[in-house]
């Protein structure tokens, strides 16, 4: 009898063992995730693991830095799994830009996170779609220019912050200040001014450039099937614009990891726009205060650099202070303790 019972208990153990691993394959066949079918036709990448995808394979702290390594091996166009979702990431220049702009449509749905999906309810300008999106987007511009996004009113208004500011803080770099004393003097700065300004604009946009404080743009979601330089996106495909790709690369800047203001300046010194310097994204989905932000860093970090010259504090060098940023939904410059002293004390 214990023997029959041992066999009884065996087969059910074997039965049960078989009826997982049937399902298991069941899964691994039928589910879009691992499809062989698709993968056939979608964009190539690493291989994921079933459940939990490529998450043992990123930097989770720091992911841009691995979808940059994957996008060396996998090219410009490439899949990753996050757990089970499947994510196609647009690296580089050209690649980030025909899809963002010569395929506005197809690629311009936002794909929400579920945390956002259930506090903002679809609507917002950030996260909406459709009509409902258009709609926003129209009532946020309208508000922003009357609100003074653009205008004089906005200029002055940020002068007037800009002089509180140094009331409570009182160098970068010499040849900026020495560009400011030329051009402007002691008066106030103005938006106008930015023409006569080229080697501190191109601080200005180097330093934007280099930081890249949002490596990957806000998700974006397929409208539609698309066949996308050779690879087949599936509609409703999350998509990740990995823009520090654009923004390091080396096909675009000849320095790419290094702080090279030059980017922006022709031969003669002169301020020259570079298509690849697309930090607040680029399309249908581009940030709607880029007008007010690139305004107030003009403003503020002109304003501070003429009025004060910082250092670190004594004992510090300048190698010592960590650059490192801190991760969140954008990056972040590490707290600092540094001196500020008035440039008309020295």
């Amino acid at each position: 009898m214990g023997i029959l019972d041992l066999f009884l208990q065996s087969s059910s153990s074997i039965s049960l063992l078989g009826g997982l691993g049937v399902l298991l394959l069941v899964y691994l066949v039928s589910s879009p995730t691992f499809s062989l079918k698709e993968d056939r036709k979608g964009p190539p990448g690493p291989k994921p693991f079933p459940l939990i995808g490529n998450l043992l394979q990123l930097d989770l702290k720091r992911p841009y830095n691995t979808l940059l390594k994957l996008s060396k091996t996998y090219g410009s166009v490439f899949t990753v799994y996050l757990g089970p979702q499947k994510v196609v990431v647009l690296a580089g220049y050209k690649t980030v830009k025909e899809a963002l702009l010569s395929y506005a449509e197809e690629f311009g749905e936002r794909d929400p996170m579920l945390i956002m999906q259930e506090y903002s309810q679809g609507h917002g300008v950030l996260w909406a779609n459709g009509d409902s999106w258009k709609e926003m987007r129209r009532f946020a511009l309208t508000n922003l220019r009357d609100f003074g996004m653009g205008k004089k009113a906005s200029e002055d208004k940020l002068i007037e912050e800009c002089e509180h500011l140094i009331e409570v803080f009182k160098t970068f770099k010499d040849q900026v200040q020495e560009e400011l004393s030329r051009e402007i003097g002691s008066r106030n700065v103005q938006v106008e001014d930015r023409k006569n300004l080229p080697f501190t604009d191109a601080v200005i946009h180097e330093t934007q450039r280099l930081a890249s404080i949002l490596p990957i743009a806000v998700p974006h979601k397929t409208s539609q099937d698309i066949t996308f330089q050779g690879h087949f996106i599936k509609k409703g495909t999350t998509v990740f614009p990995l823009l520090t790709s654009v923004l390091y690369d080396e096909s675009e800047w000849e320095r790419p990891h290094s702080f090279y203001p030059a980017h922006f300046l022709d031969k003669d010194g002169k301020f020259v726009k570079r298509e690849a310097f697309i930090p607040f994204s680029a399309g249908r989905r581009i940030c709607l205060g880029e007008s007010l932000a690139r305004t107030e860093l003009f403003i503020f970090f002109t304003s501070l650099l003429q009025h004060f010259c910082f250092t670190p504090p004594p004992g510090v060098s300048e190698d010592e202070l960590d650059l490192t940023p801190r991760v969140g939904f954008t990056l972040n410059p590490s707290p600092h303790k540094l001196c500020a002293v008035s440039c008309i004390e020295q």
